[in-house]
């Protein structure tokens, strides 16, 4: 579903001296495959995330989605290949503190096309299987950390897309917090029938994915 090959990645300080983040990655994700990517601070594993998503662009190299591959589309095709087959779950929750829940969580679907009446049905179906039926209407400043987690892991899947992406899902929360969203977004995953690429430091989620991957020095290799 997902296969990224010879993937590199080098920023430039302004000095002429190269920083070489990703050397020659390669990566395949099945579907319904959950995969985690760990690594130290600093190791490029979020840089690894975004380009897998299209969000950043590699030097060289190919992300191939179904076959098609993602960075030789035009800017709004990849925005159109995001909007549909990625969801994307960050460690800040990133909800638009202006907007309720609900709208929070119905904006991928509205952005899409979908009408208010379709896109509301559905922000209410999934805020129920995260167990937020009873805030659909309270805006983040009014949700706790752990709530406003689940609003945004709601948020990523309410598209059903094929893949979401995660990049330290748990790391702005505490343990108990973070058991319960792993375990949500586990089990969404297998309910919603998609794949999984979660990036984090803490092993004890790693474990649980079907493959682990380590990133270190630019290298990606199978744990």
């Amino acid at each position: 579903m997902l296969n990224a090959k010879n993937i590199s990645k080098i920023f430039h300080d302004g000095k002429r001296n190269d920083l070489h983040v990703l050397n020659d990655i390669t990566f395949t994700l099945d579907h319904g495959e959950t995969s985690a990517i760990i690594g130290s601070s600093g190791s490029g594993k979020t840089t690894l995330l975004n380009i897998l998503g299209g969000l950043d662009e590699p030097n060289s190299g190919q992300v191939l989605l179904n076959d098609v591959d993602v960075h030789k589309l035009s800017e709004k095709q990849r925005c159109t290949v995001r909007n549909k087959h990625f969801g994307f779950i960050y460690q800040f929750h990133h909800l638009l503190p202006e907007f309720t829940a609900l709208e929070n969580v119905a904006m991928p679907l509205l952005i899409k096309g979908s009408t208010v009446q379709q896109a509301t049905k559905s922000a209410e179906k999934v805020l129920d299987d995260v167990g937020l039926s009873h805030r659909i209407q309270h805006k983040p400043s009014e949700l706790s950390g752990g709530e406003r987690q689940r609003a945004a892991i709601a948020r990523a899947l309410i598209h059903q897309p094929e893949c979401i992406l995660a990049d330290e899902p748990t790391g702005n929360l505490d343990r108990k917090n973070a058991e319960a969203a792993i375990d949500l977004i586990i089990n969404l995953n297998k309910e919603y029938n998609t794949s999984l690429v979660i990036v984090t430091h803490d092993l004890k989620i790693a474990e649980r994915m079907d493959s682990v991957y380590t990133l270190e020095d630019g290298v990606l290799n199978k744990a």
